[in-house]
């Protein structure tokens, strides 16, 4: 009787450690596309803004609205 409650418990250790690397693993993975998306994001963050630096008559703040507004 101990004996069996002994070996379920194991058991279900056993799974939990399983589940909590599994998780791990899923969580590393996540941050590695968040790091990745984050450089991608200020790439494209600095070039826009070196387009923007370069044609300053063409940036949308300098936008007027047509006179049929």
């Amino acid at each position: 009787m101990i004996e069996n409650r002994l070996i379920e418990l194991e058991i279900k250790a056993a799974y939990q450690e399983d589940l909590l690397q599994t998780l791990n693993d899923i969580i590393a993975t996540q941050q590695q596309k968040i790091d990745h998306l984050e450089r991608a994001y200020k790439t494209m963050h600095e070039r826009v803004n070196n387009l923007t630096s370069k044609n300053p008559e063409e940036s949308t703040t300098n936008y007027e609205l047509p006179p049929h507004y």
